[in-house]
Order: C-alpha cells, then structure tokens, then sequence
C-alpha cells in the first residue's frame, strides 16, 4: 500500500495498525540543531490520548513516544536534532482483536471496510487497520517536531460545534478549551455538549463535530501560486485525517453569501509596508499565499460509524446481514480531533517555510 508519506522539504511517513505490535513516523527534511525535550512530544499526545474522559474510547493507551534516530541526547535529557530522519514509535499495549470477531466477514456501514476490500483484496477488520483514527497519533508526535520550525507560530484548535449544538462565538475563551473535556472554548455550550453527548454514548449511538485551528504569526508569503498554494495542502492535510468529510477556509462556503463589499478585506497603512487587513474573510491567505493574518481551517468530523444501533449492510460474500458494532468507540471521535488538526496545520506550515526559504532564500 503506498501512499504512506505527506509533504515535501518536511516531510511524514507513518507505519502501523491498530491492533498491530506498534505505530510510528519517519520524519524527514526536519533541519539540524533544534533543540526539545521528549516531554515536548509527550505532552502533544496526552492532549490526544484515548481514555481520559466518559466521552471518547474507553481503550487504555499510554502513547509513551519512543524517539529512536536522529536526534543526539545531552545528560540532561536535551534532544538535538541532527538533521537526519527522526524516528519516532508508539506501542499498542491494549487492543481487543477479540471485540471485532463478529464482523470479520461483515462490512460496516460507514467504514472504508467495503473500499480496502476491494482495492487490495484484504482488509484488516481489527479496529480497520489502517483505516483506524490510531494512526493519528503519529501525525501528533510529528506535529510536535514541526513545531520545532516554525517557534514563533502559535497554533491553536477548538471544537465549535457538536452535532446540533454551536458555540457562541461572542464566548470565544481560548483558556477555556483546557478546561472541558471537548476542547470547546465556549463554556456554557461546553456545558450543553456534556449532557447531550451523554445522552448520544448512552444510547450507543455518536454524533459529528466541527472543529476550527487558528495559526497565528505566520509570516507573509508562504504558499505558491497555482500548484503550492497552502490553502490547498491545508484543505489536503485536515482532509486526509480520519472521518472528516469537509474543510473550510477562513469564512469558507459562508463567503458564497456575501457580497463583494462584505468579503473582500480592506487594507490601510500598517507597519513596515505590511497592511492592517480590516477583516479576514479570506482566513489568511489570498492566491494561495499566506498574508500575515491568522490562518484560519475549519474541518467537519463525521458520526463515529462503530455504533451499537444494527444498521443494513453486506457479507463479503454479497449476503444481506445486519451489523452491529461492539468495543469501544468514541461518540464524538471530533473531540480527539482537535489536537491532530493542530499538528496538520504544524506539518503544513513547516514544510512550507522550507520550502519559501528554499525558493526565496
């Protein structure tokens, strides 16, 4: 299977399944001389880590990161990147092969077990192997190296919708998305989404999600007309990740409504020749080249399709059957989402500081 490796001066390639021994990334093009600590990966996955609340998968996974190349290691602990590749490595230590038994020979409705089949002619039913929102994990850990490249960007996601329920963005506290379990930043409509996904995990059903990352200090000029435009491997990158459907940037599909005067963003003086943009509907970037404002990406996370509810589907040998689907599964997979969206933008935006400095010096 190819089609493993994202990007280009800075560039990820993962490795593994769900319930396979391990998962892991290759990262290359990462420059020598940066300097972290393992801690700074860490604390990455923990932010995505299954298990810490009612709200998502029940598995038990610690996401320990294993850095095995490319760095050098001082006494105390510091990691020097040496500007070869970087390998990083997660254990699965809980995996329930066993929870998947009875749809071995069933497609699930909603999974790409029907389209692996029929591609390669043999699909993984453990967890849907490759398919699975496990492998996310490494495209965290290498969020996390990225971020080593670009240190004066601030990146930052938040869930501003679930199922019926939207935030208020009149609300918009960034210290609150620490402190719910849904990374929404808007705490009274966090309070609504507990209840509600309560109700949605009890019933053994799930709901989608929307969530938004806001990349702030990028530089001015990064992208390239026509084929490189970052507005276009950003929309590649959020879509790539499992289950999202759909990606917006800036004011997105809500610009179709606006006239001319309301979506363009009007300029005046600003400093050093760079202009104070009075709006930014275009989400910080125009001919596909980044501006100087945030960046804004929004991405839709479809239901979680492992629900309890039997739903219509077919053997693999065509025979009508009725699935339904046992183990543990997040109701809102959108809420884990968050933080892999926040390392999608990381990767992006590194690769495309490479490759600006590589063009433009």
């Amino acid at each position: 299977m190819s089609h493993n490796s994202f990007g280009h001066l800075f560039r990820l390639t993962t490795f593994g399944e769900s319930h396979g021994p391990a998962i892991g990334a290759v990262v290359d093009g990462c420059p020598p001389r940066l300097t972290f600590r393992r801690e700074d990966v860490q604390a990455a996955l923990d932010r995505r880590r299954p298990g810490q609340s009612r709200f998502t998968t029940q598995r038990k996974e610690p996401d320990e990161v294993e850095i095995l190349s490319g760095v050098i290691e001082a006494e105390d602990g510091t990691l020097t990147t040496t500007g070869t590749s970087i390998g990083l490595m997660i254990r699965n230590v809980d995996q329930r092969s066993k929870d998947y038994s009875n749809i071995a020979q069933s497609y699930r409705p909603g999974h790409a077990d029907f389209t692996y089949d029929a591609k390669y002619g043999v699909r993984d039913h453990r967890g849907g192997g490759r398919s699975s929102a496990r492998e996310t994990a490494c495209r965290v850990a290498a969020g996390a190296i990225a971020q080593l490249v670009i240190p004066q960007v601030r990146i930052r996601g938040a869930l501003v919708a679930m199922g019926q329920i939207e935030i208020d963005r009149s609300r918009w506290d960034w210290e609150e998305v620490g402190q719910n379990p849904f990374f929404c930043p808007d705490r009274i409509a966090a309070a609504e989404m507990e209840g509600y996904l309560g109700g949605v995990r009890k019933s053994g059903s799930s709901v989608g999600a929307v969530i938004e990352v806001v990349a702030e200090n990028v530089p001015v000029g990064l992208g390239a007309p026509i084929y490189g435009k970052l507005d276009a491997d950003l929309a590649s990158a959020m879509m790539s990740i499992n289950a999202v459907k759909g990606v917006e940037i800036g004011a997105g599909m809500a610009a179709a409504r606006l006239t001319g005067e309301e979506n363009a963003d009007e300029m005046r003086a600003g400093n050093e020749r760079a202009p104070r943009f009075l709006s930014n509907n275009a989400g910080g970037v125009l001919g596909g080249i980044s501006t100087g404002q945030p960046v804004v990406v929004r991405f839709a996370v479809k239901p979680t399709s492992s629900i309890l509810t039997p739903r219509k589907s077919i053997d693999t040998e065509g025979a009508e059957v009725d699935v339904s689907t046992k183990g543990r599964h997040d109701p809102c997979v959108g809420i884990r989402a968050v933080p892999v969206g926040e390392a999608m933008m990381a990767l992006v935006l590194a690769d495309h500081v490479l490759r600006h400095r590589g063009q433009n010096g």
